[in-house]
Formats: structure tokens, sequence, C-alpha cells
């Protein structure tokens, strides 16, 4: 085990960790196969107890585990009520450091007292995060800023921390379904690097920079200034840019911002990030986004901290900017993903199936021998059962419609011929956030009418720079068509002299129903055997009560049900 490690810390993590992997395991796994069924107890109050336990157990750690709850208490666009209520609290449940060690944080960062860096630092912190702090303060220059500072002693609790979550990839290596999904090992690598990256405060700066330059010139958007001279490795001295909190309904309310143009803007925002500037600010939780409101009808610039204004006079909407703070985790999409990515988007525009399967196969998130055919018909039913409903709606209409699509294509939801692009793991995780925050800001939000002008215009662009490619492949169709006699003239001939041969092979769909038949023929075999121990068992049971073979043979017929139902062939 690495050094740095808080062995007290990391054996009551890895016991949850352990607990809640047998738990699952017999629950969903062996109890899962037929016959056994009727044992179960219901998903929904077995997961809820795991959320209460965890929210427990982060709430005491604190680090990258309140980090984990908070991800998944936004997402309230996909889980149920009963387990993101559990979650919700850890929102709230992160104190601040005593105010004496974030001094001395600071003065073995700049090597000098507090004092003689910053003219004045607040006492109480402005914000308090599972790795860093917030405090107000002033420079000797006289700007008013805000300063970040690492918890001390937060690298051994991340390291911890990190070796409980290679634990938990070790433990789900033992099932083969995720193993051929997700490259453990870089999950693991990139869960550790991202996490990592943000406990160094000058790399942030930089992401900060780089995410201003971006959207230079961009009147929705306004970023903190970094203030270099102030700046460190544990500290990092940003502009001041407290306005309204993104989640303060209230506020915007008050201030006549509608909220609906507040959750537009931030999707249009994001759908910018992730297809044109492939760097992509992946926590955006409500902690970390801010709404400026602008001025109307010459009234003075709000400052930062000032009562929120009042709505303009008139019934007149409010303008304002999305503010970005906080840049420590971010998503660079590698090359080889962005073509693929707006592919996606463009069809996802369009409700193209048949492009988005392609974009499927570009990025190379489908399982070898997936069915292409059967994929588009699902994707052309999603479009037409989906499409138009509002995002705070469609936790509902998924569970309304999972009937018939297990129903209608059970082969393609059993196999999931999908597996994970760990490159992606991040900028999944800011849409995760990005949904669930935009359900809370306006839940009539349509997320397909924001999509459409944007893959409309992605597809234009995408005509103007491939004119080119497109003249080349449209001579190339030409080409083949000329050809088309002489390869039919081809054929003919080769059936003339009976040298024409046909190659047939079975479809996906039918290897499937192979696959499927093989696994059953597995089980009963198996099934049987078990019940001739068993029924032996019985026997000799009766004939030598005394003896201990009968017991034998009957837990051998056990493991034998439980081998035939576990395996696969």
């Amino acid at each position: 085990m690495p050094a740095g490690i808080d062995f007290r810390r990391y054996r009551k993590v890895r016991r949850f960790v352990a607990r809640t992997f047998v738990q699952v395991f017999w629950w969903d796994v062996i109890l899962n196969a037929p016959g056994l069924r009727r044992f179960r107890r219901p998903p929904l109050v077995r997961y809820q107890g795991i959320a209460r336990r965890y929210r427990a157990l982060a709430a005491e750690m604190g680090g990258v585990l309140i980090k984990l709850g908070q991800f998944l208490s936004t997402r309230v666009d996909i889980l149920p009520p009963e387990i993101t209520s559990e979650l919700a609290g850890l929102q709230d449940e992160v104190p601040p450091e005593p105010f004496a060690d974030i001094v001395r944080q600071i003065e073995e960062d700049f090597g000098r007292p507090a004092a003689a860096v910053f003219a004045w630092i607040g006492p109480d912190a402005v914000g308090a995060a599972s790795l860093a702090q917030v405090h107000p303060a002033r420079l000797p220059t006289g700007e008013e800023v805000v300063v970040k500072v690492l918890r001390p002693g937060i690298d051994v609790l991340v390291e911890t921390d990190l070796a409980a979550v290679r634990l938990a990839t070790r433990l789900l290596r033992f099932s083969k379904t995720i193993r051929r999904r997700v490259d453990l090992g870089r999950l693991g690598t990139e869960i550790t690097n991202t996490t990592l990256a943000e406990l160094d405060l000058i790399a942030e700066g930089h992401n900060a920079e780089r995410f201003a330059e971006n959207f230079a010139g961009d009147a929705r958007v306004y970023l903190p200034k970094v203030f270099w001279d102030w700046t460190a490795r544990r500290t990092l001295t940003l502009e001041n840019v407290a306005w309204i909190k993104i989640a303060d309904l209230a506020a915007l309310d008050r201030a006549g911002i509608r909220r609906s143009e507040v959750a537009r803007t931030l999707y249009r925002i994001y759908l910018q990030q992730i297809f044109e500037h492939s760097f992509v600010h992946a926590d955006p939780h409500p902690g970390n986004l801010f709404v400026r409101p602008l001025p109307v009808d010459g009234e003075a610039p709000f400052p930062t901290g000032a009562p929120v204004p009042p709505a303009p006079a008139g019934g007149e909407e409010r303008p304002f900017q999305i503010v970005f703070v906080d840049f420590g985790m971010v998503a660079v999409i590698p090359e080889r993903l962005r073509g693929a990515l707006r592919e996606y988007a463009i069809a996802l525009g369009t409700r193209d199936a048949e492009r988005i399967v392609r974009s499927y196969v570009s990025a190379g998130v489908l399982l070898p021998g997936a069915d292409l055919r059967r994929l588009e018909e699902i994707h052309e039913e999603l479009f037409q059962r989906f499409w138009g409903v509002r995002i705070g709606d469609l936790r509902a209409t998924a569970f309304s419609e999972a009937e018939y699509f297990f129903r209608q294509y059970r082969d393609v939801l059993y196999e999931l011929p999908f597996q994970m692009q760990v490159d992606l793991l991040f900028a999944s995780r800011a849409v995760g956030l990005l949904a669930g925050l935009s359900t809370q800001l306006d839940p009539e939000f349509d997320p397909w009418a924001e999509t459409l002008p944007f893959a409309q215009r992605l597809a234009a662009q995408e005509l103007r720079r491939n004119w080119r490619e497109i003249l080349s492949g449209g001579l190339a169709q030409l080409q083949i068509l000329l050809g088309l006699p002489r390869r039919a003239d081809a054929v003919l001939a080769r059936a003339e002299r009976g040298t024409l041969t046909i190659q047939a092979a079975l479809t996906p769909e039918e290897k499937k129903i192979i696959r499927r038949l093989e696994r059953s023929v597995h089980r009963l075999s198996w099934t049987v055997v078990a019940a001739g121990m068993l029924l032996a068992g019985v026997m000799v049971h009766a004939q030598a009560p005394g003896r201990p073979w009968g017991w034998w043979l009957a837990a051998a017929g056990a493991l034998a049900f439980l081998w035939g139902a576990l395996t696969k062939t």
C-alpha cells in the first residue's frame, strides 16, 4: 500500500465497500437466479439503505466521499427521490477547517506571514468544499478577492480514498460483464489523475484562463480574474464573483431573472464546451455556478456581495451572465473522440438513428458483433417516444416506457452491447450534474428544442468544411455505378459455368438466440446434476443417519446448483 495512507480511515472505507459488494452480490446476483427471485427484497429499499449508510460515512470522513455523494444527490433526473433525498444533505455537511489552520497553510505556501501576503483575510469561510475552502480577502493593492486554500492534510485523505477506489475496481474485476465493458485499469487511473489534479491550484488557475480564452467576447459568460502574484500550489487568489447562487431560485425570481432562460443559457454553454471547445468544466454543481445580474435603464453595476437587486419595473426581464468558479476538475476530450461526438450531436438534433449508430462505431463504444440494425431500430423508437419530453418528466416517462422497451428489444437490453470510454467519464459526469441542475431550475425545460438549432449549425459547419470530401465521395460512387454492368456480367458468367458460390452466415440476432439456448441447456444440466446429488444425499442420510456422507452430498448438490445458475458458457 502506498505511503501517506490513513490506515484507520482506509479500514473504515474498506469495510463499507466490502459490505456493499457482498450485499449487491447476494441480492442482485445469487438471488437473481431463476427460482430464487421471489426471495429478493425490493431494490429501492435496499439501495436507500446503502445511500443512508454512505451519507453517514461521507459526512464523518469528508474528502472524495463527499464529492461522490454530492454528484449522486444532484441526479434527480434519473435517480428516485428516495435515493437523492438521502444524499442531499451532503451539499451542506462540509464543516470548515479552523481559521488558524488555514492561515498556517497560507504561510507555509508563501514562506512569510499571512499578514505580509494579504492586507486582510476574513476569518469566516464563504465556501467550504470537500477539498478546499474559500475566504474573503483584500490585496495590498486594494482589490477585493477570494482566497481558495486546500484543507490541511487533504493529501493523505485523498490518497486514502483513492486506495479505496482501487479496491473497488479490483472487486469489480470479478464481474465478467463489467470487465468486458469497462477498462477498469484505465478507469482507476483516470479517477486518480483527475482527483490529484484538483490538489494543484496553480494548474486550476491555468484552467480558468484557458476557459476564459474559449469564451472571450461571449456576453453570456463571466469568468473570475486570477491574481498570480498571490497564488501558490495550495493557495489560489481570484476575483470575488459571488453574485446570486444558481440554485437560489427565490433570489433569481426577486431579481427578475427568468429561471428557464438560465437553464437554457447554461445548456447552450455546455453544448459549446463539449462539442466545440473539447474542454469542459466538469464540476457544475450549484456551489460552483453563480448568476450575475446586469443593470437595465441606467442602473449602476451591482457589486458582489450587494443585496439582490429588485426586478425591473414593468415586468421586464433582467439580463444576466453565468459565472463559473472552481476549475480544478476539467475534462479534455481527446482528438480521437471529437469527430464522433460532433457526429452524435448532429444525429441527435436531426433525429437520425442511423447516424447515431455510426457515431457509436466511430467512438468505439460498441462491443464487437453488436447488431447495428437492431440498435438503429431501438433509437428510432426512442426518438418517437421521447422526443419533446421535458427534462423534468424524463424519469417518469422512462419508467412508464420501460416495460414496452424490455418486451420489444429484450435481445438488445439483455446483451447491452456498449463499452465505456474512460476518456468521457468526467464529461459524462458534467452532463449528469447539468441535467439535475436544469431540472431544478426549470422542470419544463426541453433539451431537444435546444439541441436542434445547435446540431443544425454544426451540420452547416461540417458541410462547409468537408465539401471537397463530399465531392470526391460523389465521384467514387459514380465510378462504382459505371462499373456495375461489368460486375453483373462477371457474376452471370460464373453462374453459367457453375462456379458461383454463396456464403451464408448467422445474423447477430441468431447468434444471440443460440448463445441463450446454450446457457439454458448448461443451467438445466447442472440443475439435473444438483437434483441427483440432493436425492442421493437424502437416501444416504436415511440409510445411515449418523454418518456425514448424506450432508456432504446435499451440500455438493447445492454448490452444483449455484455453479450452474451463476456461471455462463
